[in-house]
């Protein structure tokens, strides 16, 4: 399929990207793709990036996002207390436990302390 096309910062106005729907509220819904940026980029080395696109679709055609349900809202605040909660002391952190940590801070900090062990020297 060929779309539009348009150099970035140039696309007219009444087309948005996915992420500038979702800033407002809203979403594409069953709309097609109205037209795309292209662009190019170098990272800061000068080294040179494929090209990159993001799909633009029509302000008017979209729609408003769904709320998302009280059971929904349930599930989600049940899977992040989940993600919180410490596997050793069983507490709730207050942040999400990145995967390859097998505790918490504070559980960590604990096991990596030497055990306090005199020997006696004869």
């Amino acid at each position: 399929m060929t779309f539009p096309t348009y150099r970035w910062g140039w696309a007219p106005e009444g087309l948005a990207t996915r992420r500038q729907l979702a800033a407002r509220g809203l979403t594409p819904g069953r709309q097609p793709i109205a037209a795309e940026i292209v662009w190019r980029y170098r990272r800061r080395d000068g080294v040179r990036r494929p090209t990159r696109v993001a799909y633009l679709y029509r302000l008017d055609l979209a729609v408003l996002k769904r709320a998302a349900t009280t059971a929904q809202m349930a599930a989600l605040a049940k899977a992040m207390r989940v993600r919180r909660t410490c596997p050793t002391c069983r507490r709730d952190i207050g942040y999400c436990l990145p995967h390859h940590w097998t505790a918490c801070l504070d559980c960590q900090d604990t096991a990596d302390q030497p055990h306090d062990t005199q020997t006696s020297a004869a």
